[in-house]
C-alpha cells in the first residue's frame, strides 16, 4: 500500500518538501504490511517522524473508543485506559472533534478534568498528551494519539507535522479493506467482533441488575478498572458467565 497524492491533506503551509519526508517516511513503514497490520506500522511512523514516545489510534464507538493499533505495550495500554474510564483526551476529541493538546498532565487542571487518567498516565511514565482527530468533512471518525515521557507543548512545525501524519492515516484507514469482497482482508471483523461482545455483556448485565444500558456500562467499566483490566476483558467474562454482578 502506498501513499497517494488523493491522500495529502490540507497541509495548513506545510512546504512540499516536509510532506514529501512525511509521505516517504509512511510508505517506507508500510512497505509489505498486510491491512491488519497498517493501523500500528502509522504508529510507529508517528513516532518517528515527531518528538514522542509513543502513538496509539482509536475508532468511534456506539458508546465508547475502540482501540485499534499502537506503537507499543504501553500506547495501547494508555488507549484502553481511556475507553475502559470513558475518559481522557481521546474521549473528549471524540466528543468535540477539536484536537486535544495537554503539554503536562501534572498541572493542575489535569488533575481535575481527568483525575484517574492523568494519575494513571503519570504513574506509566507519560507526561505529555497530544490527542488529534481522524476525520473529513469535519466528521471525526477516530484519534490519534501522541504520548511524550517530557513535559512540553509541540512546536507550530511539529504540531503541523502531527497534523499532516492525522491526515495521511485517515486516508489510509479510508482506503483499507472492510470486507472480504472489496479484495483484501477484513481487518475490522475482529474489531468489530470484540465491540459486539461489549454490548452483548452490557445486554447482560442490564438484565441481572434491571438497569438501564448507561448504568451497565458505567458498572462494567468501573469492574474493568478496579481489577486492572480493561474493558473487552471483563465483558468476555461477562459473556463466558465466569462474571456476574448480581447477588446471585
Amino acid at each position: 500500500m502506498g501513499v497517494r497524492p488523493r491522500d495529502r491533506p490540507g497541509d495548513g503551509g506545510a512546504g512540499g518538501g516536509e510532506y514529501r519526508r512525511i509521505a516517504e517516511t509512511i510508505a517506507q513503514e508500510l512497505r509489505g504490511a498486510g491491512p491488519a497490520a497498517v493501523p500500528g506500522r502509522l504508529c510507529a511512523a508517528a513516532v518517528t517522524l515527531l518528538p514522542v514516545d509513543g502513538a496509539s489510534v482509536s475508532l468511534r464507538g456506539d458508546a465508547m473508543p475502540v482501540h485499534l493499533a499502537a506503537s507499543g505495550p504501553r500506547a495501547a495500554r494508555l488507549a484502553q485506559l481511556q475507553a475502559t474510564l470513558g475518559d481522557g483526551p481521546c474521549c473528549h476529541v471524540l466528543v468535540t472533534g477539536a484536537p486535544v493538546l495537554v503539554r503536562d498532565l501534572a498541572a493542575d487542571d489535569c488533575a481535575h478534568r481527568w483525575p484517574v487518567f492523568a494519575q494513571q498516565a503519570l504513574g506509566a511514565g507519560v507526561r505529555a498528551v497530544y490527542a488529534l482527530p481522524l476525520g473529513i468533512a469535519g466528521v471525526c471518525v477516530g484519534t490519534l494519539d501522541l504520548y511524550r515521557d517530557t513535559p512540553g507543548a509541540l512546536t507550530d512545525r511539529q504540531l503541523r507535522t502531527a497534523r499532516l501524519v492525522a491526515g495521511v492515516m485517515t486516508g489510509a484507514l479510508m482506503d483499507l479493506p472492510h470486507d472480504p469482497r472489496d479484495g483484501g482482508e477484513p481487518w475490522l471483523s475482529g474489531l468489530a467482533a470484540d465491540h459486539d461482545r461489549v454490548h452483548q455483556a452490557v445486554g447482560m448485565i442490564m438484565a441481572q441488575l434491571g438497569v438501564g444500558a448507561d448504568e451497565a456500562l458505567a458498572r462494567l467499566r468501573g469492574d474493568a478498572f478496579a481489577q486492572g483490566a480493561t474493558v473487552l476483558e471483563v465483558a468476555l467474562d461477562v459473556v463466558a458467565h465466569r462474571r456476574r454482578f448480581d447477588a446471585s
